[in-house]
């Protein structure tokens, strides 16, 4: 029997997957241990891992939907045509609202760090031009289309996977599993700080704006396509353990307040770490690290804008087409980071709340709906439903910890 043989046409699901990975795993992951302190490593495990199998259910329930469609209809397209406008509105603002605040966050916070190496490298850029710099080499990625942003994509994770391994891989052999294991102080608990920490492990598995991507590039194969969702998630969980396991076993909680205190960025982490690590040339191996994780989470996230735009305005996929979308996707964006630099701080917080309706909620209904409109045959209750409760309990969590009824650990 002849075994068959793929053909050059066919993507390998390799790629599908560095796409996947390389949008949900940014430099967004330096957070996931401050957030996860108070709840401590056994719920911060557990639940990341919960988020992890909620938004990978969403996903599939949303591929399995978009197979009904033909290749190119994107998520306006769906949501118009299963729940109608008024939900096409609304989910249309929440997709814009994130994936612009996203794209506006990763262009403002790069652009000074990217300015930064290009001054030392003699070139003499100011912050806005580091930032123009940046959206022109992303922007130019973005119009290849999906097979050269996997491309870079796979760059930059591989890259992101080999310093992550030589900035902490030391720290793991002298990981203190007492410290991850130790039972909360007398008198206190890690729950109350559980629920808050949803929201956070939600916004770590962000890709779903890439799906219709992968359902043209795969040529509406269900099997690749869900095998690259898999793998994608599975190795961006994979990273966030290997992360989490490096930073809480070997700093102990009491260390993460003074963090907090601190601003509970990179630096403060870093600045803790510092003494535990065993890496020569840890400046530069960081910087290059911060640099791979922003290209290609930006890239995701503008990618999945892009397609959004280009199935909203309906403009198919000439190259003055693809032009005038990525000016569409880019221009206002790169244009808001430079007038209002550190404008999206206050915007950021409900970008939360935006991703729990476009990422959970709307993939459940549109496969409840689906699945009365095109009488399929599998049924999918059971992940429609657990995908739902996920959804809603991230918002009584967002909400709750918007009116500050949540402990927070360390924050003041």
């Amino acid at each position: 029997m002849s075994v068959p043989q793929l053909t050059p046409r066919q993507p390998s699901v390799w790629w599908g997957a560095m796409i996947i990975c390389g949008t949900v795993v940014g430099a967004g992951m330096f957070t996931l241990p401050v957030v996860m302190a108070g709840s401590w490593f056994g719920w911060g495990v557990l639940l990341l891992f919960i988020s992890w199998g909620a938004m990978l259910l969403s996903g599939l329930l949303f591929m399995r939907v978009s197979l009904h469609y033909t290749a190119g209809a994107g998520y306006d397209t769906l949501v118009r045509d299963l729940l109608g406008r008024g939900w096409a509105r609304l989910n249309g603002l929440s997709i814009l609202f994130v994936l612009g605040i996203l794209t506006y966050a990763y262009i403002s916070a790069s652009g000074p760090v990217y300015q930064h190496s290009l001054n030392q490298l003699g070139l003499p850029l100011t912050a806005a031009g580091a930032k123009i710099a940046l959206t022109l080499l992303v922007a130019g990625v973005v119009l290849l289309g999906t097979r050269g942003v996997s491309r870079l994509m796979t760059f930059c994770v591989v890259a992101k996977i080999a310093l992550l391994i030589m900035l902490f891989g030391g720290l793991l052999m002298q990981v203190d599993s007492a410290s991850l294991l130790q039972p909360a102080p007398e008198g206190s608990a890690y729950w109350p700080y559980a629920l808050g920490v949803l929201p956070f492990c939600l916004a770590s598995f962000g890709y779903h704006g890439n799906i219709t991507g992968l359902v043209s590039y795969y040529h509406r194969d269900r099997r690749r396509i869900a095998r690259a969702l898999l793998l994608g998630t599975l190795m961006s969980l994979a990273l966030y353990l290997f992360w989490i396991v490096s930073t809480m076993g070997n700093l102990p909680r009491s260390a993460f307040p003074g963090i907090v205190a601190q601003g509970g960025d990179i630096a403060a982490l870093m600045a803790a770490l510092g003494s535990h690590l065993q890496v020569p040339a840890l400046t530069l191996m960081l910087s290059l690290f911060s640099h791979f994780a922003v290209i290609a989470s930006f890239l995701g996230v503008t990618a999945g804008l892009f397609d959004y735009i280009a199935d909203r305005m309906g403009q198919g996929d000439t190259r003055r087409a693809r032009v005038k979308t990525a000016l569409l996707t880019f221009l206002p964006p790169l244009l808001a980071s430079i007038v209002w630099p550190h404008g999206f701080v206050a915007a950021i917080g409900y970008a939360g709340l935006f991703a729990t309706l476009w990422a959970v909620a709307i993939p459940a209904l549109l496969a409840l709906r689906a699945e009365k409109r095109f009488a399929t045959h599998k049924k999918s209750s059971l992940a429609i439903t657990l995908v739902l409760l996920f959804g809603g309990l991230n918002i009584v969590a967002w909400l709750l910890s918007w009116m500050e009824w949540l402990p927070r650990f360390g924050g003041g």
